[in-house]
């Protein structure tokens, strides 16, 4: 055991700089995923057949594919003639990590805001609000409490998504604990990678909940002052 020890302390720092970029790679995937999932969620329903088509032909390609192929396809096909388009391997893996789970995210949106109860619709258009002020100030605060929770899910999905990376050369944890495997054991080595996964996804779980319990407490408020 005291070996594995020496060999855990000789790869801290190699185990430091893979968590960085782990949470990196988690965070730029998140923001990237929501911002996509808001923009195709929304498009989604537009009336417009052609900006909605576009939107479902762009969620059903990136949920319908792999993210290792994926990966794959930004980091070793855009170098190639005639994209000539080589990316830095970290932006790679955020670009493919958000438009993956951007896709899945973007039906959450759909679906969360067509859950939103018909009496609510019915309010806003008797009150003559525009479009924006109906899906922003109405409409979007109940479907966001109401989405929150696929939205936790999929977030501890995208940070396990990011043991995947480490295929386009990107050191994350999962490649330093790899390399660590070899001077120690398949039990020591994963075991640790099973306790450090689970204390990131606890922590993005507690995050989650907060904003989910902030939400829900917002439009309690809302609906009394109402």
């Amino acid at each position: 055991m005291s070996n594995y020890l020496d060999a855990f302390g000789r790869a801290l720092p190699q185990l430091l700089d893979g968590l960085l970029i782990t949470v990196v790679l988690t965070l730029g995937g998140a923001l990237l995923a929501f911002v996509i999932a808001i923009v195709l969620g929304l498009v989604a329903r537009f009336d417009n057949i052609i900006l909605r088509g576009a939107a479902r032909i762009i969620i059903e390609l990136f949920r319908g594919t792999s993210l290792v192929v994926q990966l794959f396809f930004f980091f070793f096909v855009l170098p190639l003639p005639p994209f000539y388009m080589q990316l830095n391997p970290i932006f790679v893996g955020v670009l493919a990590l958000g438009l993956n789970y951007g896709a899945y995210a973007a039906e959450v949106v759909r679906g969360s805001i067509n859950s939103v109860a018909p009496g609510q619709w019915e309010a806003t258009t008797a009150l003559s609000m525009t479009r924006t002020q109906r899906m922003w100030r109405i409409i979007f605060p109940q479907a966001w409490a109401l989405m929150i929770p696929s939205l936790n899910n999929l977030l501890i999905q995208l940070l396990k998504g990011t043991a995947v990376v480490y295929t386009i050369t990107i050191v994350d944890l999962t490649a330093v604990f790899n390399k660590l495997r070899v001077e120690t054991s398949v039990y020591f080595a994963y075991g640790i990678a099973l306790v450090i996964y689970f204390i990131l996804a606890y922590l993005l779980m507690l995050f989650m909940n907060g904003l989910e319990k902030r939400a829900v407490h917002k439009l309690g408020r809302q609906a009394v002052s109402a």
